[in-house]
């Protein structure tokens, strides 16, 4: 078997009920063999400050030292007023700092997002490819998943319960893990 991948997953979202925690803790059942998935909660992430660079906060140093053990990203995201949320980048911007060593670096990194809209979080995900240029990381391309109508695709209690969805995030979470694979090779 080939070496293990540990992704480490992010939800854009605090919020308890959210349908992106909804398809991250649904990610974490279909991780391919040979990979796991830890979820990591961004809540208590102080608001960046430069000024704190040098001593980080304790959360914030922790976050920092998540993403620099992990092997891949996978980020799961809403999209707030044609972006991403405060919450999001706030923690990317902690991990990106101080300049110059950026626990960002060289990680492939898959995105998915859940909306209750038709656009399934597509402008959301434009601008992360967008900030992964200048945090030089490797997006996974295709295959894309945009949740639209999250509402019926989720039950009362969270679960994901639409077979289309589950098959696509699958596809992500198998085409991740590859990716990573083959990136690891290149850079050894």
């Amino acid at each position: 078997m080939a070496d293990s991948v540990n992704i480490l997953g992010l939800a854009g979202s605090l919020r308890k009920g959210s349908y992106n925690k909804a398809a991250l803790r649904a990610a974490g059942k279909l991780v391919p063999p040979g990979s796991t998935l830890e979820i990591y909660d961004l809540d208590g992430i102080p608001p960046f400050n430069e000024d704190q660079e040098k001593e980080f906060p304790p959360r914030a140093r922790e976050f920092k030292a998540k993403v620099s053990a992990a092997d891949a990203i996978l980020i799961v995201t809403q999209e707030y007023n044609y972006s991403i949320p405060g919450v999001l980048k706030n923690a990317i911007d902690w991990a990106s700092r101080p300049y110059g060593s950026s626990a960002w670096n060289a990680k492939p990194v898959g995105i998915m997002g859940a909306s209750i809209g038709m656009f399934g979080t597509s402008r959301a995900q434009n601008h992360l490819r967008q900030m992964f240029v200048f945090l030089n990381m490797f997006p996974l391309n295709k295959p894309e998943v945009m949740i639209a109508n999250a509402t019926d695709k989720f039950d009362e209690q969270g679960n994901l319960k639409d077979l289309n969805t589950t098959e696509k995030i699958k596809e992500l979470l198998e085409a991740l893990v590859d990716w990573t694979r083959r990136l690891k090779k290149t850079m050894a």
